[in-house]
């Protein structure tokens, strides 16, 4: 199995959820988070003056999924969370030891 993490700009949330959906993925985690990489923060204007906030908005999302449907998870959030420009995000894609479903007590690829 495999947790897929991939940081993701938040317009492009719905878009990465439908093209996964499309693909079999039955669940995931989203959680919004904040932080930076080579945008180094944005300006903003807010009430009528200008800021400049050192962490950007973003949205982490997480999936587990069989080892064989790793890869072809990867390509589809690339491919729907693009837009060709800076700040488009991360993927990481991580090993997972187990998996419990918590109601059933099922384990592993059965607890996806």
């Amino acid at each position: 199995m495999k947790l897929i993490m991939a940081i993701i700009k938040p317009f492009k949330l719905e878009e990465v959820r439908d093209a996964l959906t499309t693909i079999g993925v039955q669940g995931l985690t989203v959680s919004e988070v904040k932080g930076f990489g080579r945008q180094k923060g944005q300006t903003e204007i807010y009430r009528g003056a200008e800021y400049t906030t050192n962490m950007v908005p973003k949205i982490k999302l997480e999936v587990v999924v069989a080892s064989d449907l790793a890869t072809r998870v990867v390509e589809t959030i690339q491919q729907a969370a693009s837009t060709g420009s800076i700040g488009d995000g991360k993927i990481f894609v991580l090993d997972v030891g187990q998996a419990v479903r918590i109601r059933t007590g099922e384990q592993n690829d059965l607890a996806l």
